[in-house]
């Protein structure tokens, strides 16, 4: 039976894609997971940590221009392997780095590829969607969530048998490979650009081309206003995510007097929601359309967070963290959807801000904190989840029932 499932052209494409979103999951928490043991072998202090994780949100942010012409060049399946075998790699060489500058500069790298990554397998996600005219994108992300949970379970097989950086990420590198194997097989290709022979017979009509992609690239200083509103719930909806991966444990233990032995329940809950919320929401996309599962979950999320902050205490604190789980876990798969029915620039540029968010938003939400308290620090996310919620009204979502039309926008780009 399930070779069945396989064999069909929606389910192989929707495998292959998941196997992306696993591997972006998997190679983010290896290295995270192990920032610690990176710490103690380069002899960083904690700013120098904070700095190391702020290289990777740079490389993100600043890869957009290189994104956008690779998509074009390479297209959305083959830029999703190279970027993907290429973070294999990025693992080997930081367990390699012999000093603080080379570390910055592999995780400077890292971000660059993470950029792509996320660009193309998003763009094959929409594209799924589209041609097949089935919702598929919540059920991609939350193979990303699978992917960090198995990073976090292989880094502590891995701890129980080594100390050593350089064989974890050995090991992860080898199953990154396996993925981009699995991905190989059932990714879609890209289509051709709709009227492109009939330009190619005129020359006149050639030079016109020539012009308008002048001014196609002219546009990249200068989005739409729907871009800058996608751009704005992105990053904010990847800060909001971040940040509770990152700080809940911590929240716990110091604020609400969590034990030692508890404060990983703050990870395991919003991990948990997001996973469960994301499996669950392309059905609720179908039932009452993206604009209205992104506007009540990220309001879910901002002011159940804000209730637990004033609450105080560990059940509220938990019970914060899952409204933040189960809320913001459509809020990304959404915004792909909307951003690349608006063409691949739109897609770039807006999954830059995303992997900008998601890498950067963390160590932003920890200078609040040092600068005032944790409450503070958590009070900006549940601010930046009312963002997204904001931002929300301000997009042009697909209509509940109706395809996205994204692959019919990225083949003509």
């Amino acid at each position: 039976m399930r070779v069945l499932r396989v064999r069909d052209p929606f389910h192989r494409g929707q495998l292959a894609i998941a196997a992306l979103f696993c591997a972006l999951g998997f190679q983010y928490a290896t290295w995270a997971a192990r920032i610690p043991a990176l710490k103690s072998d380069l002899g960083l202090t904690a700013a120098e940590v904070g700095v190391l994780l702020m290289a990777a949100g740079v490389g993100a942010a600043v890869s957009f221009p290189l994104v956008a012409a690779l998509m074009r060049r390479l297209g959305s399946q083959r830029l999703a392997l190279l970027s993907a075998l290429a973070l294999a790699l990025v693992l080997l060489a930081l367990a390699a780095a012999p000093n603080y500058p080379v570390a910055l500069l592999v995780m400077c790298v890292d971000g660059v590829l993470v950029g792509c990554l996320n660009v193309a397998m998003n763009a094959q996600g929409a594209a799924l969607e589209s041609r097949y005219e089935r919702n598929a994108m919540a059920r991609l992300h939350a193979t990303f969530s699978a992917g960090s949970l198995l990073a976090a379970l292989l880094a502590s097989g891995m701890n129980a048998v080594t100390s050593a950086v350089a064989a974890h990420f050995g090991a992860a590198a080898a199953l990154l490979l396996l993925l981009v194997v699995v991905a190989r097989t059932g990714l879609l290709a890209d289509e051709p650009a709709a009227g492109k022979p009939e330009k190619a017979e005129e020359t006149e009509e050639a030079e016109a081309s020539r012009g308008a992609g002048k001014k196609r690239a002219r546009k990249w200083t200068v989005p739409s206003a729907l871009t800058l509103w996608m751009c704005v719930a992105m990053a904010f909806g990847t800060v909001t995510e971040g940040a509770m991966n990152d700080w809940s444990a911590l929240y716990l233990e110091e604020v609400a007097d969590a034990s030692e032995g508890l404060a990983p329940l703050g990870i395991a809950v919003v991990s948990g929601m997001m996973v469960v919320a994301r499996l669950f929401a392309d059905g609720w996309r179908s039932r009452f359309g993206d604009g209205r599962v992104v506007l009540l979950g990220s309001a879910l999320a901002g002011v159940g967070l804000l209730l637990a902050l004033v609450s105080g205490g560990l059940v509220p604190a938990l019970i914060g963290f899952a409204c933040v789980g189960l809320g913001i876990a459509a809020v990304t798969p959404c915004v792909y959807v909307a951003a690349a029915g608006q063409g691949s620039d739109s897609l770039t540029l807006v999954a830059a801000m995303g992997t900008t968010g998601l890498l950067a938003g963390p160590p932003l939400i920890g200078f609040i904190a040092h600068a005032s308290s944790l409450v503070w620090g958590f009070a900006a996310v549940a601010a930046s989840a009312l963002v997204v919620a904001a931002c929300s009204t301000r997009i042009r979502w697909t209509p509940a029932g109706q395809p996205s039309g994204a692959a019919e926008q990225l083949s003509h780009t």
